[in-house]
């Protein structure tokens, strides 16, 4: 098989406790090169003592876009393969010889691998999906100033599937994430008909409780003529109900997560959001009616539209106490006990298994 040169890029900023996993996930690559945009603790001595090649630059006024385009500007140009990663994140091993693979047999520009972004309590993945970071040398650039994408240089694009890559992604959740905000209204303000970033930029402002504006720019990311991906315009109208929750208003918050099923009825999300709703009402007719929908939904899109809540402990804890209120008792007994699978540890869902085999 013909040797492949490929070389891993990164940018970072104060992410000393990452380096030693981070290196030792990416040492099957030929090389390792890493933009440090002003870390003020050791990662930098730390990643020259493993031998990566380490470039200081401070980034003013900071964009993610301008930052990750001079990283791959320090990747060697004779590179037949870039992998962009962050210092929290680790692959798994036998990356390289998967990603050869695939690149030998395909040709492609792109290739798209799973990507963990989160786990539970225990360990497992909690969100997953695809994502697409790696490319040819000359053949892409960043773009956009936050939640930065690839923009492909040739006429033509070819993205496949390298199977069993996996990519994990350990967050560090002590950092803050105040630069977003003002770089997604950037974002917006320099390219409005992006689709992409309009939803994320509704949602930053959902997460500030922002409610006004999120339903506002949520709305004109439904009404660009590019929103046409039907999970993403469903989780908008999902976030438009929570903004209208967060206003009091439920009535539009239930009207607004109709759509949001109407729009993908093969998500779970929407279902149990609105059983949610009428939970907190006690309403649990409708709460139950919800989650049966919702439970008939067996398999989770690996997209980062999908929610960990509709299908970790809390959904079939909430299913266990609507069904035993009802008086579907077994039915609460099999549902509570799917939840202590996944939260074994919990000693309120054991509590409520006693009481419930009680009755």
């Amino acid at each position: 098989m013909k040797k492949l040169k490929v070389y891993v890029y990164a940018i970072c900023k104060n992410e000393s406790k990452f380096v030693e996993d981070y290196v030792k996930s990416m040492q099957e690559a030929d090389g390792i090169y890493i933009l440090d945009t002003g870390s003020k603790d050791d990662t930098v001595k730390k990643l020259e003592k493993l031998n990566v090649h380490v470039k200081q630059e401070i980034i003013e006024p900071f964009r993610f876009d301008i930052a990750r385009n001079k990283s791959l500007e320090m990747v060697p140009e004779d590179a037949d393969i870039c992998v962009c990663t962050d210092l929290d994140e680790a692959f798994e091993p036998g990356w390289r010889e998967k990603l050869e693979k695939v690149w030998l047999a395909e040709n492609p520009t792109r290739v798209d691998y799973l990507y963990n972004w989160s786990f539970d309590a225990y360990g497992h993945p909690a969100t997953t999906f695809y994502i697409s970071k790696i490319h040819k040398r000359n053949s892409y650039i960043w773009h956009h100033p936050v939640h930065e994408v690839l923009k492909c240089l040739e006429k033509t694009e070819k993205s496949v599937i390298a199977e069993g890559i996996v990519l994990n992604h350990h967050q560090d959740i002590t950092k803050t994430r105040a630069s977003y905000l003002p770089l997604l209204e950037l974002s917006v303000k320099e390219d409005p008909t992006d689709d992409r970033n309009m939803h994320y930029l509704g949602r930053e402002y959902m997460y500030y409780e922002k409610w006004n504006e999120a339903i506002d720019t949520l709305i004109q990311h439904l009404n660009l003529k590019t929103s046409t991906w039907k999970d993403e315009r469903a989780a908008s109208m999902r976030f438009i109900a929570r903004s209208y929750k967060g206003l009091k208003r439920p009535l539009e918050a239930k009207m607004w997560l109709e759509y949001a099923i109407q729009e993908a009825p093969y998500l779970r999300e929407g279902y149990v959001e609105l059983a949610n709703i009428y939970y907190e009402e006690q309403n649990y007719q409708k709460t139950y009616e919800y989650l049966k929908k919702a439970s008939q939904i067996k398999e989770k899109n690996k997209t980062y539209i999908n929610e960990s809540f509709c299908w970790n402990s809390y959904f079939y804890d909430m299913l266990s106490v609507v069904a035993f209120y009802l008086g579907k008792k077994e039915e609460a007994i099999e549902a509570v006990s799917k939840a202590i699978e996944l939260d074994e540890n919990n000693e309120r869902l054991q509590k409520n298994l006693e009481t419930m085999k009680k009755a």
